[in-house]
């Protein structure tokens, strides 16, 4: 089945290590750019993608929606709802999706964690990435470990019962022991997925001139080899099992949407530097906002670029490889069934 992940490109700060796509909030470019988010999800069945066959076009069953960002958390729900509800206008969405919301603690309250999961949202990835409140200053993030913890018994006492916690390993000055302390703060709130990303220092993000100023490093391979190994086994002891190098899980709360990724699944990206992957076809959606809402005001909803047919050979190998990075593995029979392929030849 397939996946739709819906882009908010909002934030209430851009955070200094960030590479994502992403602006600072406007409210009138909000309203704007959700209108072109409708436009382009009425649009999405009778276009599903560049070369498609005419039998990929209409209804088509969808088992997961992620809201990723930015920051979706800084829309209202009833904007969340608003837009869920075109998906499941011009989707098969299941009634049993699972419907993902990434949110930042400092923009959570009760009342606005008790409207998303009325409007459908049944599980919550908040951005957490220390709980250190000198690591939080040093990434430039707005709250701090106090409003982490209280974003998360806000949205348990909203009636979330599928939380997800991001953490961040490897920060400028960071020690093993330092690591672990995050790491035992998530343990004890007891989320059921956790996952856990090594910082990547990318060249043209603040955060690399400012290392350099205040003459930083990152812990060398084997302190990092260190924090990411004793964590997984705290971890594994405290009930959570494995399944991705990155992700940890109570049984049965994998992330049914993110598997897509590794699975060798689809999805359909909309709004802006939104990615797409169907039938052998990737491509993805143009990444300034600005030119993206003119293009679906305009009423084409042409925003597809970088338009990219995967040879029988790329679908094979990259199959293989995102698979790899599972505990499953790779299924060597379901290859050959869908490619015709011997992967062991």
């Amino acid at each position: 089945m397939l996946g739709l992940y819906v882009h908010v490109p909002f934030c209430s700060a851009i955070c200094n290590y960030c590479n994502f796509n992403r602006g600072l909030f406007d409210a009138a470019l909000k309203e704007r750019y959700l209108a072109a988010l409708v436009a382009e999800i009425e649009a999405a069945p009778s276009t599903p993608g560049p070369g498609m066959p005419a039998e990929a076009r209409g209804s088509v069953a969808v088992d997961s929606v992620y809201f990723g960002g930015g920051t979706p958390s800084l829309l209202e729900p009833h904007e969340i709802q608003r837009i869920l509800d075109v998906c499941r206008q011009s989707f098969d969405v299941s009634s049993t999706a699972e419907v993902t919301l990434e949110a930042n603690p400092e923009t959570t309250t009760s009342e606005r964690l008790a409207g998303y999961l009325a409007v459908g949202v049944n599980r919550l990835s908040f951005g957490v990435q220390s709980f250190r409140d000198s690591e939080l200053v040093g990434l430039s993030r707005l709250h701090d470990a106090d409003r982490a913890r209280a974003a998360y018994r806000e949205a348990r006492r909203a009636g979330f019962t599928n939380v997800s916690l991001d953490l961040m390993m490897w920060l400028p000055g960071q020690e093993v022991s330092e690591w672990l302390e995050s790491v035992e703060a998530a343990i004890e709130l007891a989320p059921e997925h956790l996952s856990m990303y090594m910082l990547e220092v990318y060249p043209n993000a603040p955060l690399r001139d400012e290392m350099a100023r205040a003459g930083s490093s990152q812990a060398p391979d084997d302190d990092v080899a260190a924090m990411y190994l004793e964590a997984l086994d705290r971890l594994e002891k405290a009930g959570y099992v494995q399944y991705e190098l990155s992700n940890v899980a109570r049984p049965g709360c994998r992330s049914r949407h993110n598997l897509k990724y590794w699975q060798d699944g689809e999805w359909r990206g909309v709004g802006c530097g939104a990615h797409s992957t169907r039938r052998g076809v990737r491509w993805k959606n143009v990444s300034k906002t600005e030119d993206y809402v003119a293009r679906c005001t305009a009423g084409s909803c042409d925003v597809m670029v970088d338009v990219r047919r995967l040879t029988p050979e790329e679908q094979v190998g990259e199959a293989v490889f995102t698979a790899l990075r599972l505990s499953d593995g790779v299924w060597l029979d379901r290859i050959e069934a869908r490619y015709g392929v011997d992967v062991w030849a």
